[in-house]
């Protein structure tokens, strides 16, 4: 973005503006971030007031500042413009920037997979268009708007990452970006606690279509039935998924130590290879696909784009620690991701002896040691060898695999992880793999850093 202070203060019906004439190339709200030519905004929170930083984001190169009308002492002598709300402003600039860009923008959104899906949709769209995407967990009403600020001018595709905790967000956030395209990687139970039902939670994830124009399309998850009994409301939409009813299903999975192998079906039919692993990456890159292809890609440039695709650390990651070898996928965690990855193990022949080390998934309401309890269906002794249990809420799935699993192969620590490190250390081998699963919260990768 370049744009003069006095242009944002157009966007934003501003009256009180100072030094008009200065260029303004990208946007902060975080002082330890500051480019120059940022515009610095300041919100203020319970704990601290950004308007108290301002001398400090000019120091570092911020071009100009926001501030709110409210705010005794606004400086005189800096590039500003005044506003009645600074958290409104930033969303503000970002509808009236968005507006104004070429770009195709595609929209992503589920209980699981998020980032996973927009990685790989970036990755292998970067190989033939100019791509920006949301970093890190810039997806909610602060973050997505920075995102689309900082959207380089020339860029071809935007790729934005959306999160909710609950209803209307979705829905702010997709009529604020009007994404071209739509992903709905599918329905868990993250957010229970806030949405209520497992349909509560895919009436929040479907309000990504609210901002989809009418040739917007969306592409979702066709193997869950919570999301076809809503697609019937949809213009334009295509399915993937693992059943031969979607638009584009994957059959012939086979996990090998450079990633997953499968075959294309239905609007594609092409073999095909990722370097991730498990089922639900493998149905992840089949939404990306899509997108691909309804960008004018050709299947033959879809595989050889997907090939060389790389996804953020922490996501079904392979990671070798001497002779172990580690899956990382210690990101975050929910009982439909955990089951995915336990049934990866399950199948899995990459190496004969098969760790599990699963952490307290969190966010999951009245019902979440029910949640944990019930992982104990998916764990058989005869495909996986070890358990290693991490956190308090583990101890409901403990219990339950008690039945199963003799004392020497089943580990349970409430708090001190050192305790799991130490086994794995002392007993995993060059035949092992290990899988590390557990909410954000629990950082199981302390276990490779250790």
């Amino acid at each position: 973005m370049k744009r003069t202070v006095a242009q944002l203060a157009t966007w934003l019906q501003a009256s009180v503006v100072q030094q008009p004439e200065v260029y303004v190339t990208g946007v902060t709200i975080d002082t330890r971030t500051v480019r120059p030519g940022d515009l610095f905004i300041p919100f203020r929170g319970e704990r601290s007031n950004g308007h108290d930083y301002v001398a400090q984001a000019i120091e570092a190169g911020a071009a100009a500042v926001l501030w709110q009308e409210d705010e005794p002492n606004r400086p005189k002598n800096i590039p500003l413009i005044e506003v009645e709300n600074t958290e409104h402003a930033l969303q503000e600039l970002a509808r009236q920037y968005r507006l104004e860009h070429p770009a195709t923008f595609i929209g992503i959104t589920g209980s699981n997979g998020k980032t996973s899906s927009k990685d790989i949709v970036a990755s292998l769209l970067s190989q033939y268009f100019k791509v920006q995407k949301t970093q890190g967990n810039f997806n909610n009403q602060l973050g997505l708007p920075i995102t689309l600020l900082n959207l380089a001018e020339d860029a071809e595709v935007a790729v934005l990452e959306m999160g909710m905790s609950g209803f209307g967000e979705i829905e702010f956030l997709t009529t604020l970006a009007r994404p071209h395209l739509a992903i709905i990687t599918n329905i868990g139970e993250a957010h229970m606690q806030d949405l209520g039902s497992r349909e509560g939670i895919a009436r929040a994830k479907f309000e990504i279509t609210a901002g989809l124009g009418e040739d917007g399309v969306l592409f979702y998850d066709g193997d869950e039935p919570l999301l076809r009994a809503l697609v019937t409301s949809t213009n334009h939409a295509q399915s993937f998924g693992m059943q031969p009813t979607n638009d584009l299903y994957a059959t012939g999975i086979i996990a090998t130590e450079a990633g997953s192998e499968f075959t294309t079906n239905g609007v594609i039919e092409e073999r095909m290879t990722i370097s991730v692993l498990g089922e639900h990456q493998v149905k992840n890159a089949l939404g990306a696909i899509l997108v691909a292809r309804h960008m004018g890609l050709t299947p033959a440039q879809i595989k050889q784009a997907l090939a060389h695709v790389s996804l953020t650390d922490m996501r079904m990651q392979l990671v070798p620690k001497g002779d172990v070898l580690f899956i990382n996928d210690a990101y975050n965690a929910a009982p439909t991701s955990v089951k995915a990855a336990i049934a990866f193990m399950t199948t899995t022949t990459i190496r004969p002896k098969k760790w599990l080390v699963l952490g307290d998934m969190l966010e999951l309401g009245e019902q979440e040691l029910a949640y944990h309890a019930a992982l104990a269906e998916d764990i058989d002794p005869k495909h996986i060898e070890m358990v290693l249990l991490f956190g308090p809420r583990m101890r409901a799935l403990y219990d339950e695999l008690q039945h199963k699993f003799d004392a020497t192969h089943l580990y349970y620590a409430a708090e001190d992880i050192s305790a799991l490190t130490l086994l794995i250390e002392q007993n995993a081998t060059a035949e092992t793999l290990i899988l590390l699963k557990g909410s954000r919260g629990m950082r199981l990768e302390r276990i490779l850093q250790s």
